[in-house]
């Protein structure tokens, strides 16, 4: 077999192998450490719902909050600048986000993610919403980071409509850290219907982390059965060769 990994076919089909083989092990790699960050994920969610009692906005300090920390603010909210996000499906039908500021102690301004609200017309006129809260509300939900709108949405949308939770097409807003999740109210809103949480799961991905593995394992098994195959193949036919050049060497 030695004999034959120093063929140039055999340098080039095994070469060949071996890029496959370190490709198969990236991808594997690859997935192992979207499912890592995807359970990671997954505790700070599952941690955030398991009844800690919520972080202030104020004192918590909006660089140091954690996403999916369980936040509360209180002030009054803006109608005026109340904005929808199109394309946020949930339960099978397509809608908006409904993103309300509220203005908190010392000029701080808070964007809140009210609810879902159903599709109902075109994509190129905006929806009616219902107003927010009057007075002072106390708002209790999920801290999350903002989004990167992308730039086929950054624009030609109708008025009161924005692509992404990005600070950069939000109403009056230059910069932000991250906005709430609306979990619960007081007083309460009506007419949207609350956004869930996540349901994050990383078996997926390790499951095509050990389906990588196994490509891999199955290309150095096919090698070895192919070089075994062709070494016997070459070894018998030595042999015909050798047997038949027995007679002829006797006659002479």
């Amino acid at each position: 077999m030695l004999a034959l990994l120093r063929t140039r076919r055999w340098i080039g089909f095994t070469t060949l192998v071996i890029v496959l083989i370190a490709a198969f092990g990236f991808l594997s790699h690859w997935q192992w450490m979207r499912a890592d960050e995807k359970r990671a994920q997954r505790l700070i969610v599952e941690r955030s719902t398991a009844g800690q009692p919520p972080v202030p906005v104020i004192e918590g300090g909006l660089r140091d909050i954690p996403e999916w920390e369980v936040v509360s603010v209180s002030g009054l909210f803006d109608p005026s600048r109340q904005v929808l996000v199109r394309q946020r499906p949930q339960a099978g039908a397509n809608g908006y986000w409904v993103l309300t500021p509220l203005s908190a102690e010392g000029g701080l301004v808070i964007w809140v993610n009210r609810g879902w609200l159903a599709a109902t017309g075109p994509a190129i006129t905006t929806p009616d919403s219902p107003p927010p809260p009057s007075g002072i509300t106390n708002v209790t939900g999920w801290w999350r980071l903002p989004e990167t709108v992308s730039e086929s949405s950054r624009t030609g949308l109708p008025e009161g409509m924005i692509g992404a939770v990005d600070p950069s097409v939000l109403p009056g807003t230059t910069s932000m850290t991250g906005y709430v999740q609306l979990v619960t109210s007081s007083p309460e809103g009506a007419g949207l219907i609350a956004v869930p949480r996540p349901t994050i799961d990383e078996g997926q991905n390790i499951s095509y982390a050990v389906q990588w593995i196994l490509f891999a394992a199955v290309g150095i098994i096919g090698w070895f059965i192919f070089l075994r195959r062709e070494a016997i193949e070459d070894a018998g036919r030595a042999s015909v060769a050798a047997s038949e050049a027995e007679p002829e060497a006797a006659t002479k």
